[in-house]
């Protein structure tokens, strides 16, 4: 066979579906790019980096263990207040003088018995999980402002150790004469991300959780205990989000009745985001790690560059609706 009918025999390349499956990438190196351009000293250095990785840690906790509930085209809807009720919980405990492993202890169980609920509603009841986790969105939140009397905990009550922790890092080494750390909080984060990587990815869990998600009624037909998984479903992402609240809580030094509201909406943004890299538009735990960090991105970058904070929030869904929409559009057209 010639040389010419050989490549006419080749098929032409799928630019649909290069797009499908890198544009949100691409999209994220172009947006780190241009920040990098704009602030070539400042935006790409070690510490900003990792500054970064810091500042995004508590949404990544939330966004990886959220895209578990929607790997089974549920969703959590209560996770920030959850996350704040997680934060109340640790401030009025450590006001009452508990040692400070019972009260984490505490917290992350409080998390788990939250997304017991939700899974109990959804799995078993049978409530959509939009008006049952929107319920108990109230119901965690209206915990939090009843524990706490409404008041904001703050100062000595919270223990040094805690608050180093929180802040803190593992040292690199100096990057001209400043110190360089691996932030604790970002190593916490990435745990969380290899656990659910693995549980999504490698385990019959996992698989079984995708097979739900792709059809509930083929999944039960299968022999597949759907009520159960979904509800474990929902209890690990009510973990995660106390996690979170944990963390939050250490970082600030400050445990406040709304202090995670504003989780909720990044996260689901975050597995979107990620759910564009899949040809099948499928949850996958490392496409929201993409997402995760295209929020981070944007907000620092913005920052650097002096822009008002609701001109960020502006532009940022606008990027989000961007890339989202895009994606729809390709694989209605493929």
């Amino acid at each position: 066979m010639s040389a010419e009918k050989m490549m006419s025999s080749r098929p032409p390349f799928a630019w649909g579906r290069f797009l499908r499956t890198f544009g949100t990438l691409i999209g994220f190196f172009l947006i780190v790019l241009f920040f990098a351009t704009q602030r070539p000293t400042t935006f790409m250095s070690v510490r900003n980096l990792l500054n970064i990785t810091q500042q995004v840690s508590i949404l990544g906790v939330v966004a990886f263990v959220m895209t578990v509930v929607m790997v089974l085209n549920d969703f959590d809807l209560s996770v920030g207040t959850m996350a704040s009720l997680s934060g109340i919980v640790i401030g009025v405990l450590l006001q009452a003088d508990q040692p400070l492993p019972v009260v984490i202890i505490a917290a992350l169980v409080v998390g788990m018995l939250g997304g017991l609920l939700n899974g109990v509603l959804v799995a078993y009841v049978g409530i959509t999980p939009f008006v049952a986790t929107l319920a108990t969105l109230t119901i965690f939140g209206g915990l939090a402002f009843s524990i706490s009397g409404g008041r904001t905990i703050f100062g000595d009550v919270f223990p040094d150790v805690l608050t180093e922790f929180a802040n803190g890092g593992i040292p690199l080494g100096t990057i001209n004469e400043q110190a360089v750390r691996l932030p604790h909080l970002t190593l916490i984060a990435l745990a969380v991300l290899i656990l659910v990587w693995f549980v999504l990815e490698q385990t019959v869990f996992g698989r079984r959780l995708y097979t739900i998600g792709g059809s509930m009624e083929a999944a039960r037909l299968a022999g597949v205990r759907v009520r159960w998984l979904r509800l474990l479903a929902f209890v690990i992402t009510g973990f995660g989000a106390a996690l979170a609240g944990a963390m939050l809580t250490g970082q600030l030094a400050t445990a406040n009745p709304t202090l995670g509201d504003g989780l909720m909406l990044n996260a689901i943004a975050a597995v979107f985001l990620g759910m564009t890299m899949s040809q099948e538009g499928e949850p996958h735990v490392l496409g929201t790690l993409v997402g995760v960090l295209l929020i981070g991105v944007l907000a620092n970058g913005f920052t650097q560059l002096g822009v008002d904070t609701y001109i960020q929030r502006i532009l940022t869904g606008a990027i989000i609706i961007a890339s989202v929409t895009l994606s729809s559009i390709s694989r209605r057209n493929r």
